[in-house]
């Protein structure tokens, strides 16, 4: 990897057509960004599927590159943008979230500072559909996240994790090995935060990182996705796979 290309941090982000006017606010807020002198970001968007709907809101920026492709879920459209990334390091943005100000720029000080550190996260505030933005009460400490942590908080409060899964920023050699996002109809990127942490350190920031947004459209939000059997489904894969690479003692690049 060239040494421009090596500081340069890509953004991964999957779309589907409800999302996709959502684009434009993704857009700004990455354009907002302090990055360290020498680096550039370069933004993956990604469409779940192949129609006329989202085309016509991708910001015409040369930094941008948007591709389509068979749908099969977030997950499935991230990993095939993955094929393109060209940096270092890889930041998710979901289409219909915002970066907050100076995000980039604390993900980068960790990763580049902190060798042993594979991925790091941030504080999130939900942004709900009045502008009010909400935090969660249960944030962890500002610093690293242990190998394991993770897995053993989602396991002992209802399958939920104490870091933002949609806050990730990733080395890309440790993101790549472990294959990405989860091939699930939900819950991938849960699925890899678990697996990063399985195998590495990981940080996590108090400093808000993403406004999340709430709103009637989002995947997450519809019926489907808390089946009981689906749900129940989705976590025991996610759940196994971490625990196995566990199990097996593998350590990423970026691993003690």
């Amino acid at each position: 990897m060239s040494a421009a290309v090596r500081r340069r941090i890509v953004i991964v982000t999957a779309v589907h057509a409800p999302s996709a006017p959502f684009l434009a606010e993704a857009y700004e807020s990455l354009c907002a960004q302090e990055l360290p002198a020498g680096w550039d970001w370069h933004w993956l968007i990604q469409e779940d599927g192949r129609t006329d709907d989202v085309r016509p809101y991708v910001p015409d920026d040369e930094r941008v590159t948007f591709r389509q492709g068979r749908p099969g879920g977030p997950g499935v459209a991230r990993t095939m943008a993955l094929a393109h990334a060209d940096g270092a390091y890889v930041k998710v943005l979901d289409a219909d979230d915002q970066l907050t100000a100076g995000a980039l720029a604390r993900d980068l000080a960790v990763l580049e500072g902190v060798p042993e550190i594979g991925w790091a996260t941030s504080r999130v505030l939900d942004l709900m559909p009045d502008g009010a933005t909400v935090g969660f009460p249960q944030d962890p400490d500002d610093g690293p996240v242990e190998r394991g942590a993770v897995l053993d908080h989602w396991e002992q409060n209802g399958f939920r994790a104490q870091v933002h899964p949609a806050t990730l920023c990733v080395r890309h050699d440790l993101l790549v090995a472990l294959g990405g996002w989860m091939a699930l109809p939900a819950s991938e990127d849960t699925g890899l935060l678990l697996a990063l942490n399985a195998v590495s350190r990981g940080w996590f920031s108090q400093d808000v990182g993403l406004l999340y947004r709430k709103w009637e459209g989002q995947v997450t939000g519809q019926a489907p996705h808390v089946d009981p059997a689906e749900r129940d489904a989705r976590m025991a894969v996610v759940g196994a796979r971490a625990r196995a690479l566990a199990q097996l003692g593998w350590r990423g690049p970026a691993a003690d």
